[in-house]
């Protein structure tokens, strides 16, 4: 038998080392005894490896190379099920030029070990993947190269590999989500930003999907870009599936359900007529970014109560190198549908408790009563930064004797007990100054009584008369304060503060209060107001209060609302507190009506759900046009009358007046809490109402608009000659 590795028989003993045996020569000690001569055979020594193997002689001249099997081991025939005489002709095709490779030739000529990976066939015909590594013995039969072929089986090895690489792509798509929902999460995090969710739709065409948008419901499906959605008018869906009913309509569907899933619209079939899902294809077929077919998924955007919106999204395909698997990309599509559904809700209960605490803040507020001799505008607006209300106030009293009162106060504080304790004070002042003259006694009495009282919230509050003089048309003002800013007082473009009869706050007097007193002129203005007018981080008090005089001293409007509306313009652009602000000016007969005037032409006014609303516009209207020198303002007049009537008998809140000379005519606003549409309704004989709108309509354009407080209803009225013509203020 030939010896497999050295080609020489197997029965002859050779002595001397050679590459492959388990020994190497290397010098004796002395005195040591030679070792007994290895006697075991090479094909021994290969039968015991625990891999598979085979010797192969290659000639490495020919191209592709050659190969002759030299020896074959029992381990190899056990692994393919060929017999070893099949193996001795099969064995090169099977592992060694089946698919061979310019890098293994290479590797082979050059001398060097080299592994491959080879798919070996089995006699069955299957077949499993398998190392098949080369490794040099020398020199071979006829000159040729001898190496020694193991065959490993590498599908456990191979299969470990793939599953350790899929899981490593898991772990990316889940780093790559749970980024995507942190950043989703850093984007919410800025609710008053009016592109949140566009942010966010770019956000997840960047990362996963090709397209993304928003929808809410409110008279019919549209587009949002904010976290406030649509908060007005929502319609009766349960109504409307009843109306239809097996009418099928997803979008319905999933806005009427209360559950996180993912419905799937086919962009390529009509919906049925009349249905919100045919409202959403049109708004998607509409969208230029859009896909033009295929499926949609719609998630719904659940808040605590209910479904507040609808996120569409088109899923990439999946040679997308966005795609993920469909399981994956949904899990990350629904926390970022309930992250910023999460986020809307929680926008919108502040907004609902905010607007609750201003109506609660606005019914504890007196209205101002229209008094006769004097124009007074009076204006109050809550801190946004508050959600709780506050305990600023105003109140305009119209008096005995053609007296006026007006009484400005803060209660330290934006909660419930600071509204109760300016509730309890606004109500023991109009006591006491039904009864009492001079201001200083007012106060002293109201001392007294809140001491007993025992409100626990300090406040301080300024407290003034006007009462015209008989002979002549001079007011004389007496004031009081308790702790409060100064009045300040304007007159021929000089302004001044009143800082006169102060004392301690409410309940802290204990000694008795004084009165101050001045005069006022016609065309002096008198400023009273609250800290939140004139404070700020970045100032001292005092410096607040001085460049309100300052400002007051620079305006020269004809009219109290002017004024304030210029006033607020310079000093509250960016309020940090609550804000009461009254201005009392006493018209001046002998002004120059055509004086050109540099302060800005609008005007607002907050009135209240009363019929003597209705008066008021109509004389605010004639007022400010008067200050404009606006002619023929009839047609203006009878518009904003009809507006606020319709306020009036089907709005509720409180009816915001607003004015705004465009140039060519004058736009007139209408806002109050109810966000219903108008609706035009034909007028019949004999029946109160319903001629209100055409009569705008013939006189104006008109529309509406919704708001977060409710709605606006606008009109515009052009003007006649020279009005058109003249340039706007």
């Amino acid at each position: 038998m030939t010896d497999p590795v050295r080609g020489v028989p197997a029965t002859t003993a050779v002595p001397t080392p050679f590459p492959g045996d388990l020994h190497q020569a290397r010098p004796r000690p002395e005195n040591d005894a030679p070792p007994a001569a290895l006697t075991v055979r090479s094909d021994q020594l290969l039968e015991a490896l625990p891999d598979p193997t085979y010797v192969v002689d290659v000639d490495l001249r020919d191209d592709p190379l050659a190969c002759r099997v030299v020896w074959v081991s029992d381990a190899l025939a056990d692994a393919t099920g060929y017999s070893v005489p099949e193996l001795r002709d099969l064995a090169p095709d099977l592992v060694t030029t089946a698919g061979d490779s310019t890098a293994l030739r290479e590797a082979l000529r050059a001398g060097l070990a080299v592994a491959v990976v080879r798919l070996v066939p089995r006699q069955d015909g299957s077949s499993f993947r398998a190392t098949v590594s080369f490794s040099p013995l020398g020199p071979g039969a006829d000159g040729l190269t001898r190496w020694l072929v193991t065959v490993r089986d590498a599908t456990e090895e191979l299969a470990s590999a793939v599953l350790a690489e899929e899981r490593a792509a898991v772990e990316e798509r889940a780093r790559r989500g749970l980024s995507l929902v942190a950043r989703v999460s850093d984007i919410l995090a800025d609710v008053d930003s009016s592109t949140a969710l566009v942010e966010i739709s770019a956000l997840l065409v960047r990362r996963i999907v090709p397209w993304a948008a928003f929808y809410a419901d409110g008279t019919r499906l549209e587009r949002i870009t904010d976290l406030a959605g649509i908060s007005y008018h929502s319609r009766d869906l349960r109504r409307h599936a009843k109306q239809w009913p097996g009418v099928a309509d997803p979008v319905r569907d999933l806005l009427l359900e209360t559950r996180m899933q993912t419905v799937v619209v086919d962009l390529d079939r009509d919906a049925a007529p009349d249905t919100l899902t045919a409202e959403l294809l049109e708004l998607v077929a509409a969208d230029g970014a859009a896909p033009d077919g295929g499926p949609l998924w719609l998630l719904p955007v659940l808040g605590r109560k209910g479904v507040l919106a609808v996120m569409a999204v088109h899923p990439p395909a999946a040679s997308d190198d966005r795609a993920m698997p469909a399981g994956e990309l949904t899990t990350v599509l629904e926390l970022v549908a309930r992250r910023v559904g999460m986020a809307m809700d929680n926008l919108q209960l502040y907004d609902r408790e905010h607007r609750l605490a201003e109506t609660l803040q606005r019914a504890m507020l007196p209205e101002q009563s229209h008094v006769e001799g004097v124009d007074v505008w009076s204006y109050y607006s809550p801190s946004s930064e508050h959600a709780q209300v506050g305990g600023d106030w105003y109140d305009v009293l119209d008096m005995r004797d053609g007296e006026v009162g007006v009484v400005v106060g803060d209660v330290v504080g934006h909660d419930v007990e600071a509204a109760a304790a300016m509730g309890q004070l606004r109500s023991v002042v109009r006591a006491y100054a039904a009864e009492f003259v001079e201001p200083g006694k007012v106060l002293g009495r109201v001392d007294r009584l809140v001491a007993s009282m025992r409100i626990a919230r300090p406040a301080s509050f300024v407290y003034a008369t006007l009462k015209p003089r008989a002979d002549d048309e001079v007011w004389d003002l007496a004031y009081s304060r308790a702790g409060h800013l100064p009045i300040v007082h304007v007159r021929n473009g000089r302004a001044q503060q009143l800082d006169g009869a102060n004392g301690p706050l409410v309940g802290f007097g204990g000694r008795p209060r004084h009165s101050g007193h001045a005069v006022v002129n016609p065309g002096d203005v008198l400023v009273f107001y609250t800290d939140g007018l004139v404070e700020r981080r970045d100032r001292s008090m005092r410096d607040g209060v001085a460049a309100l005089v300052e400002a007051a001293a620079q305006i020269d409007a004809p009219d109290a609302a002017g004024i304030g509306e210029e006033l607020l313009q310079r000093l509250a652009d960016a309020p940090e507190d609550d804000i009461a602000l009254v201005v009392v000016r006493v018209p001046d007969p002998s002004a120059d009506p055509t004086h050109a005037w540099s302060g800005p032409r609008e005007r607002r006014w907050q009135m209240p759900m009363d019929p003597q609303t209705i008066a008021r516009a109509r004389h605010a209207v004639l007022r400010a046009c008067e200050a404009w020198g606006l002619e023929d303002t009839a047609a203006a007049e009878l518009v904003a009358s009809e507006l606020v009537a319709n306020a009036v008998m089907h709005g509720w809140g409180r009816v915001d007046l607003r004015l705004r000379d465009t140039g060519d005519g004058l736009r007139i606003e209408v806002e109050d809490a109810n966000p219903s549409p108008p609706v035009v309704r034909e007028g019949r004989v004999g029946r109160v109402g319903g001629f209100g709108l055409h009569i705008i309509a013939r006189l104006a354009e008109w529309g509406w608009r919704p708001t977060p407080a409710g709605k606006v209803v606008w009109a515009r009225v052009r003007g006649k000659e020279p009005w058109s013509d003249r340039d706007g203020g």
